[in-house]
């Protein structure tokens, strides 16, 4: 139990308000696990915290104690940074709440937060913010690293909606970081991932969205390289509200889907247009789907951005294996085209994927040091997802995702969004991913946490002083 014996564990018990689990309590295995079965570590202890208070007294317990910690909110890291291995856990994911305010256009967000919690505060009221693709992921680790989804191109990344946040830091003081109080931390934290302390809310601003457009086209897998020159032209030169992703897929067995498609390897682009919910003004903007290629199936409908939002949930739920990894792209280059083909035809699992988000439109209005978000000048955000639900399939979705990358690797950027950094990428990896601004990163490190106490992330250790 490394640092923590019965005694101390029934003081840390005594001083939370949250509950305590440790391994020897019932439900220990369930409260450990996380999204990515794949990751399999034994806590000696989650606090589970129900505000800052417990925060602080939980911090100062891993201090005092001399052992490892890491911050879990949605759960969702797939390198599994939210668990340690004999360590504590400091666990927000009680702390669901979320406080809109129509009339300022605002919401204030608990640490511990789901995609769909937010999503469910704001949408009553016709407003929401740009985050991802799944209401099961955390609105904490996916804001930390800057966040991006269906209202990017209309709205920027989520860290452009971020106004404020409360953090407790690894001395235990309560700061709250924004434009005028904080400044350096407010910057580093949109962007720096887990780097400089825990936050225990934010603040957004929030913008209009109800009622979306959406459309999925897929044409045979085959067919990628005429549908990724189309794309990567015509995308980037549509108008701001309409958003679509690409994807290599299996296409699942169910609805929208006709069945002699299912199971089929195809690629495809999820759209969804913001513009409004008409359906006519949707298909007109997507008149030129058939360009590429004649379609094998197109879809188009309303829906509200809730059901979006939440589509992916049923099809990848929490316990799956996964493995994945990241790229920026400034261009979907011609040499690009055959890598995204072989393995698109070779996708390993039903599950599998290929998927490559716009980032551009709104987010480009920033600079590069604007935030910690380095790769403004990015057009997509592109992931490689190995999933299956098979623990003996863990190492064949791994080779193919690696694999997968390592020959797309030349064609990118370079460094990848820090959320889609997978397990043991190294430092330089990280640094990469944050270009110019991974030195300033280093000094506000140095400022907030010298100790480097939170490293149980994409780690930037403090700069030397």
């Amino acid at each position: 139990m490394g640092g923590i014996n019965g005694t101390a564990l029934e003081g840390l018990r005594e001083a939370l308000r949250g509950p305590v689990v440790a391994p020897q309590d019932p439900g220990y295995d369930e409260v450990r696990s996380i999204y990515n079965a794949m990751i399999d570590r034994r806590p000696a202890v989650l606090a589970r915290c129900v505000d800052a208070a417990d925060v602080r007294t939980a911090i100062s317990f891993a201090q005092d104690r001399g052992v490892d910690l890491a911050v879990r909110g949605g759960g969702h890291s797939g390198p599994g940074l939210c668990l340690v291995d004999d360590g504590l856990v400091l666990d927000l994911s009680p702390m669901r709440w979320v406080r809109a305010d129509p009339a300022t256009a605002t919401a204030q967000v608990g640490g511990g937060c789901r995609l769909g919690d937010l999503d469910h505060a704001t949408h009553t009221f016709s407003l929401g913010i740009p985050t991802g693709i799944n209401s099961t992921t955390g609105v904490g680790g996916l804001t930390l690293g800057g966040g991006h989804g269906y209202l990017t191109r209309t709205y920027g990344l989520t860290i452009d909606s971020l106004l404020s946040a409360d953090v407790v830091l690894a001395d235990g003081t309560f700061v709250t970081a924004s434009e005028t109080d904080h400044p350096d931390l407010f910057w580093a934290l949109r962007g720096g991932g887990g780097n400089f302390g825990v936050v225990t809310s934010f603040t957004f601003r929030l913008h209009p969205v109800h009622t979306v457009g959406f459309a999925v086209t897929v044409w045979p897998v085959d067919r990628t390289p005429e549908v990724l020159r189309w794309y990567r032209e015509f995308l980037p030169a549509a108008p701001e509200d309409l958003y679509g992703f690409f994807a290599l897929l299996v296409v699942p067995p169910g609805p929208p889907f006709p069945e002699p498609l299912h199971g089929q390897r195809m690629c495809g682009v999820l759209w969804c247009h913001t513009g409004g919910p008409d359906e006519d003004r949707l298909a007109e903007t997507l008149t030129v789907v058939n360009d590429p290629a004649p379609p094998a199936f197109h879809f188009s409908a309303p829906m509200p951005y809730t059901a979006l939002q939440s589509m992916f949930d049923p099809l990848y739920p929490k316990g799956l294996q996964w493995y994945w990894r990241g790229a920026f792209f400034d261009t979907i280059s011609d040499a690009a085209f055959d890598v995204h083909l072989r393995y698109g035809q070779s996708l390993p699992t039903g599950l599998s994927t290929m998927h490559l988000y716009p980032v551009d439109g709104a987010a480009h209005r920033l600079g590069a040091d604007d935030t910690a978000w380095a790769y403004r000048d990015a057009v997509w955000s592109g992931v490689i997802v190995g999933v299956d639900p098979e623990p003996d399939r863990a190492g064949l979705i791994r080779q193919w995702c690696v694999d997968y990358w390592s020959d797309l690797h030349p064609h990118s950027m370079g460094g990848s969004y820090i959320n889609f950094l997978g397990r043991q990428e190294g430092a330089e990896r990280v640094r990469t991913t944050y270009r110019g601004n991974y030195d300033r990163l280093a000094s506000v490190k140095r400022t907030y946490d010298p100790g480097n106490f939170f490293r149980a992330n994409q780690n930037i250790p403090p700069a030397a002083g």
